[in-house]
């Protein structure tokens, strides 16, 4: 018999065991789970994600005006990603887009979704649109690993062909594509109360089932961010990789564009979301918002800390963009305190060359 999701997880202290305490951190055996993520496919239970739904005639044009992504001709059978920002472009929400037949679907952190929401509603005005809590109403289960084409076609689920595609289940909910957090994925969006039954469905289908600490490895290894994890009141999405995948750099009429457009054309972020590496037991690894260190001075804070099947224990961090990628960095605090190193393949190259909007300006000056 196939462990129920909601069962609870062990007593853990490997780090992310305490995350989301409301799902299973792992299955019995977390390394494991990873593994079949990287090689064949597992099965994660995130219902712990909040779920918004947006119904009515005007719903992308509307929701266009206020998402950092351009969505107001949003396919049906797609999806996207994108961000609320604050006016000065810092970011406030991240949400994973889904549209199938008449309904958008956002899916955020759980905690996020009462003042997104309030905001949402706030900004109806005369739209034909309703932006609802729907979280009571669908589970979010990852199916993540190369196999998951697979897994989908034998539980007799509908495979979307790219990432991002999103087609509706038989029941209710919907499949979609994901890209991330390993080199294959789908999430599906559930009704709530057929998730039991839909998690049996995949693991008879060949699916392992794992917990979030595997899932939460593999994204940290792929560099993605989570909500007030990975970011900080301060963060703006040119810092943590949001510009592309959650933000469109050509469209407007958004709160907060003037900072992207700026940053992008005119200068470059303020920090940069790596990867550390640790050099210590797992014993004394740091905690998210833990500080950087670099000679004594803080250079950055501390996000997601994963022990990794084959990179060992690691972490997402957000430090200054000024950091040498071979300084001997210290992160953690007290008796989490832990030699760290950043991850070379985690930091772009740069050529160099100033940023468009400023290069713009040089060669204007130099015709005058």
């Amino acid at each position: 018999m196939t462990e129920a999701p909601d069962q609870a997880a062990p007593e853990q202290t490997l780090p992310g065991a305490d995350a989301d305490p409301t799902v299973p951190a792992h299955r019995g055996d977390p390394l494991a789970e990873q593994r079949a993520m990287a090689r064949g496919a597992a099965v994660v239970d995130r219902s712990h994600r909040g779920v918004i739904t947006v119904t009515g005639a005007d719903r992308l044009s509307w929701l266009h005006l206020l998402l950092t992504q351009h969505v107001s001709e949003l396919p049906a059978d797609t999806g996207t990603e994108a961000l609320v920002l604050d006016l000065n472009g810092r970011v406030l929400h991240h949400m994973v887009v889904a549209h199938t037949s008449d309904t958008v679907f956002l899916d955020t952190e759980a905690d996020d979704v009462p003042e997104l929401l309030d905001y949402l509603q706030k900004m109806v005005f005369w739209s034909d649109v309703q932006p609802r809590d729907a979280t009571d109403g669908y589970a979010l289960l990852s199916l993540v690993g190369p196999d998951t084409p697979e897994v989908l076609t034998a539980a007799g689920v509908p495979v979307p062909e790219r990432p991002h595609g999103a087609l509706a289940l038989p029941g209710g909910g919907l499949v979609r594509r994901m890209s991330w957090p390993g080199t294959d994925a789908a999430d599906l969006l559930v009704p709530r109360d057929a998730r039991d039954a839909w998690w049996e469905r995949l693991t008879a289908a060949g699916a392992r089932p794992a917990g979030t600490m595997a899932f939460e490895a593999l994204r940290v290894e792929a560099l993605r961010p989570r909500l007030r994890v990975d970011t900080d009141e301060r963060t703006i999405p040119h810092e943590v990789g949001w510009i592309g995948s959650a933000v469109h750099l050509t469209k407007g009429c958004y709160r907060g564009q003037e900072t992207v457009a700026r940053v992008a054309n005119l200068g470059r972020p303020p920090r940069r979301l790596v990867l550390l590496h640790f050099d210590g037991g797992d014993e004394t690894l740091p905690v998210p918002g833990d500080p950087v260190v670099r000679d004594g001075r803080t250079i950055g804070r501390v996000g997601t800390v994963a022990l990794h099947h084959e990179l060992g224990p690691v972490a997402l961090a957000l430090v200054k963009r000024s950091v040498p990628v071979d300084a001997e960095l210290v992160a953690g605090t007290e008796d989490r305190a832990a030699p760290a190193a950043i991850d070379p393949t985690s930091v772009p190259e740069e050529d160099g060359a100033p940023p468009p909007g400023r290069a713009a300006q040089i060669r204007g000056g130099l015709r005058g």
